[in-house]
């Protein structure tokens, strides 16, 4: 390749080359700087690599470069890198092979034309030698990413396929990841190998950069394997090697946490294996995956409709139904009143569909399910016969219904004021029954109010089924904020550390964005017993946590305070009840809505000045509540 620019000193220049202007030179020129490039060892190999990965991220589905050999070339820079070690270490070639395994799955990520070809080019067997670890966990976040690509496609997956080991260094590599890139790199600060420090930051950021950087890439590295073992797992016949015990447990786990909150991860993959028979069964029969499940399906994720999936499927079939009925059903039912959730619609109507076939087909015997569920499942069915019946009564009669429900529920409220917190639970029960089932504003405020007291009882399942139930009435969905500070409180009592920071997270931001005087932030300051909620929380489902306490960053788990270079705050942190929350500090029970029908001045002057009470257990301090919920 000749010498383009007189004032370039390097002979064959690549960017001398993309400014020809005739483009027939110039297709020739890059023809023969791709064909070249693998067998020299100039200095300064790695700039026109940098920059041939910033086009292939700026231009993904430009063909040109594909047609000129860009993969046959990134394939052999990659081989020379894995075998010629002193070349590697020369110069700044030890970014090479990274940036060649990246401009692969930049390339073969929109086009299945372009990963058709990539694989006539043979990247597939280096690709493969990097996910090994044949060098670091850095190459293989890339290459999991381009094999991945790879496999979605249908005409290259069968390509990826033939490498056996693809598929269980993927499974390895999904439960190791955090390890790898904690113990290889997060934990040591002065252990840090330059290029990756170089390549996390870009060099524009010192050691808290690149640690928050790492966390990011690891949850990809996660993720990416993930991805890539979801293609394998729409194929039945790799789903025995895909079931195994020890990877399904640890599939809900894998989340992808805030760094990385658009993928799917475990729960997704999870749902891919439950949608086949032969997946369903491994997965009914796996220790503690089906609480999972129920706890994903009743969270405030992203992914809720996936665990709402695989408990349907497990439920519909009759070889893996009895397995899963009695732990799925109380989730389900409190998640009957979704309408629509996300692209999701009818989903509550489909749970309704799926028990209600249940009843009809369950028989007895030691298969059939406990009392208490068969009590669960009629209670709801009785709600939905309820809700037809309420559509031919008269206007009057629902009128009083309303009326009495607001009695009984005034009446909870006085309880709860005096501190009578079970008297006001049964009130607020009562309420419920009598409240019309299509008067869902109310029912929001009743199960909120409800799951208050349950939380003062120390009863956080039940805290959790009915916020649960009142954030599915709730417009919009999973937005109510009181049930999800409440229902953060009552996942925090439980240990479930991911799920109350999800819902006080979103708490936080209901609450900036309220109109509501008792919930808007003042000032825009995020609440301080919602900060320090959220700061435990974090430590909690820290990505790196179970991999710091294996390799001593955390000695148990309750020394968490430097995780993250920060001392703990042991304070203890208070409910919404107290504080910041109303102007007068105290958690208002009741409506909020200022066009509900059961609102009245009386109710709005009406204040009680009683003293906190003290949940000792857990040391809550929580003051008597009002009417607003």
């Amino acid at each position: 390749m000749d010498k383009v620019s007189p004032d370039c000193p390097y002979p064959g220049c690549f960017f001398c080359v993309m400014k020809e202007g005739n483009p027939s030179k110039r297709r020739a020129s890059i023809l023969k700087f791709f064909r070249e490039l693998p067998s020299q060892d100039d200095d300064g190999q790695v700039l026109p690599i940098s920059g041939l990965w910033n086009t292939a991220m700026a231009h993904p589905n430009d063909p040109e470069f594909i047609e000129l050999g860009i993969f046959e070339c990134m394939a052999a820079l990659i081989w020379k890198g894995l075998k010629n070690r002193r070349w590697l270490s020369h110069d700044q070639n030890i970014y090479i092979p990274y940036y060649a395994a990246h401009i692969i799955g930049s390339y073969t990520m929109n086009m299945e034309e372009f990963a058709e070809s990539a694989v006539h080019s043979v990247v597939i067997p280096p690709l493969v030698e990097l996910l090994r670890g044949r060098l670091t966990w850095v190459e293989q976040r890339v290459a999991v990413r381009a094999l991945g690509h790879l496999a979605t496609y249908p005409s290259t997956f069968p390509n990826v396929a033939n490498h056996g080991e693809i598929l269980e260094l993927s499974i390895q590599l999904a439960m190791s990841s955090l390890e790898i890139v904690y113990s290889h790199f997060y934990q040591y600060v002065d252990r840090r190998l330059s290029y990756h420090c170089d390549l996390l930051t870009r060099g524009m950021g010192g050691v808290e950069m690149e640690s928050r950087k790492a966390e990011e890439w690891a949850s990809q590295l996660q993720c990416w394997s993930l991805q890539l073992i979801n293609c394998f797992a729409f194929k039945p016949e790799f789903l025995p090697a895909i079931c195994k015990s020890e990877f399904l447990t640890k599939l809900p786990g894998m989340w992808g946490g805030l760094v990385n909150e658009n993928s799917p991860a475990g729960i997704g993959l999870l749902r891919t294996i439950c949608h086949h028979k032969l997946g369903r069964g491994p997965v009914a029969s796996c220790p503690g995956l089906i609480e999972a499940l129920c706890n994903i399906a009743r969270s405030s994720d992203d992914w809720q409709y996936m665990a709402i999936d695989c408990l349907l499927w497990l439920l519909q079939d009759p070889s893996t139904c009895h397995k899963v009925i009695d732990k799925a059903v109380p989730a389900l039912v409190d998640l009957a009143e979704i309408t629509t959730l996300g692209d999701h619609k009818k989903l509550g109507d489909s749970i309704v569909n799926v028990l209600q076939e249940f009843m009809q087909s369950q028989g007895t015997g030691r298969n059939s399910p406990s009392s208490r569920t068969k009590e669960q499942i009629e209670e709801l069915l009785n709600s939905k016969q309820r809700l037809k019946w309420e559509k031919n009564m008269p206007k009057e009669d629902l009128h009083i219904k309303q009326a009495a429900a607001l009695v009984v529920k005034l009446e909870g409220n006085s309880l709860f004021s005096a501190g009578n917190i079970s008297g006001a639970a049964s009130k607020y029960s009562e309420a419920l029954a009598l409240c019309p089932v299509r008067s869902k504003k109310e029912r929001v405020v009743l199960y909120s109010n409800r799951a208050q007291c349950h939380l003062l009882l120390q009863q956080p399942l039940a805290a959790i089924s009915d916020a649960t139930h009142a954030l599915c009435l709730h417009n919009p969905l999973n937005l109510h904020a009181k049930s999800l500070w409440r229902r953060a409180q009552a996942y925090d009592m439980l240990g479930l550390a991911k799920e109350s920071l999800l819902d006080a997270i979103l708490f936080i931001n209901e609450c900036s964005q309220s109109n509501d005087p008792d919930l808007s932030l003042r000032q825009n300051k995020v609440p301080d017993y919602a900060e320090r909620l959220v700061k435990k929380q974090m430590r909690a489902a820290w990505l790196f946590r179970e991999a710091a306490i294996k390799h001593g960053g955390v000695h148990c788990e309750g020394d968490a305070g430097d995780m993250y270079g920060q001392e703990t705050d042991d304070s203890e942190w208070e409910t919404a009840s107290e504080s910041d929350i109303g102007n007068d500090g105290r958690d208002e029970m009741g409506d909020e809505d200022d066009d509900s029908e059961w609102k009245n001045e009386d109710e709005r002057k009406d204040k009680y000045d009683k003293p906190p009470m003290k949940d000792v257990k857990h040391g809550y301090n929580v003051q008597l509540a009002e009417d607003e919920p």
